[in-house]
């Protein structure tokens, strides 16, 4: 994977409804140590990597890179989201193309996060980079992936086999318009001042 090209980077703080992607900062460090030592996180990725390892391994920034974004609630780190220019891939109709990653601590499921912050990244790729196509791989066993996906306007290119699992490779052309989003409930927007949204 390698990072967008002449991206200007980091952009302005992402706000949707609830939340902000922000570039990561070192107050984030102890929730991407329990992001990667998560086994409920990991279960469609290979497992979990051992705290003690991530404790000695991790920079005092983790994660600082373009493409690299914290999706934060009420100013606490729930999830990551990943733009990265597939430039090895599994599989050839990926190479090339932005790929979406994402994380979310457990905590932070079943509410809509995970949409509304890929649903903001993807728009926000499309307004920097028009046109640009992006590509989300996934095991046909995550279901919860598999929705989102759908939800977020990917089609499928593929399945193929890979690390002993079913995976599935989508694709999502970006929208004519600058700033369409698949789903326009997702489409991030200013906070409006004073205004706070039930969770």
């Amino acid at each position: 994977m390698n990072d967008l090209g002449d991206v200007p980077w980091p952009p302005a703080p992402i706000r949707t409804e609830r939340l902000v992607l922000r570039e990561p900062e070192a107050r984030d460090r102890a929730t991407f140590i329990e992001l990667l030592a998560s086994p409920d996180v990991h279960t469609y990725l290979g497992g979990p990597r051992p705290r003690d390892e991530l404790e000695r391994a991790l920079p005092e920034v983790p994660e600082r890179w373009p493409g690299s974004l914290v999706v934060d609630l009420d100013g606490a780190m729930i999830g990551h989201v990943l733009l990265r220019r597939a430039t090895a891939h599994h599989r050839p109709a990926a190479v090339g193309k932005v790929d979406l990653g994402y994380l979310f601590l457990p905590r932070a499921w079943g509410s809509g996060y995970a949409a509304e912050a890929c649903a903001a990244a993807l728009d926000w790729l499309g307004g920097v980079l028009p046109g640009e196509p992006a590509v989300l791989a996934t095991q046909t066993a995550n279901a919860a992936s598999m929705r989102l996906a759908a939800k977020l306007g990917f089609t499928e290119v593929e399945r193929f086999r890979a690390w002993d699992a079913d995976q599935w490779l989508g694709l999502r052309r970006s929208p004519r318009r600058p700033g369409a989003s698949a789903d326009r409930r997702l489409r991030h927007r200013p906070l409006t001042s004073g205004r706070r949204d039930a969770l």
